[in-house]
């Protein structure tokens, strides 16, 4: 197994705090690429939920943590990846830079719903493999190499 997919609800949440709990996300140096979220706002879109400044560049997990679970937050695409803190975070964009990177966790979230989540730590792949499945997420199966098509790591 090198990752999963699944399809988070089409609502707004704090569905990268849910995901990103079951990696070492405050131990890392995240990569933010392109992307398009936001804040919620008085119940609407607001400001982006990441700032311009971080967008194609990288961010301490422990910002990265308040930031995901302060509010609520509506995801249309994202692109993350978790490097050791005593790695640069850079961007990855193939499955063979990732696996010749120090990248240890993709995270890509295209059309607000359709997430694919490649690890090189195979209890991070189960552990949210099974919780996917007990917060409701639909389709949930993990990627193999027989069966995983992509050739891009990059949402955006």
């Amino acid at each position: 197994m090198k990752g999963l997919s699944f399809e988070i609800p089409n609502m707004q949440g704090k569905y990268l705090l849910d995901i990103l709990e079951e990696t070492n996300l405050k131990d890392m140096n995240w990569w933010i690429g392109g992307g398009e979220s936001y804040k919620i706002q008085n119940n609407t879109l607001g400001d982006s939920l990441f700032s311009e400044e971080w967008e194609m560049d990288k961010i301490g997990g422990e910002k990265l943590h308040k930031l995901i679970s302060q509010q609520e937050y509506y995801l249309i695409f994202c692109d993350l990846k978790g490097f050791p803190k005593n790695s640069d975070a850079k961007e990855v964009s193939t499955y063979e830079e990732f696996l010749e990177s120090d990248c240890q966790f993709v995270l890509n979230l295209v059309d607000s719903s359709y997430t694919t989540i490649y690890s090189k730590n195979q209890m991070t792949i189960e552990n949210l493999y099974t919780k996917a499945i007990i917060l409701g997420y639909e389709n949930v199966s993990y990627l193999e190499d027989e069966i995983d098509g992509n050739t891009t790591l990059i949402a955006f």
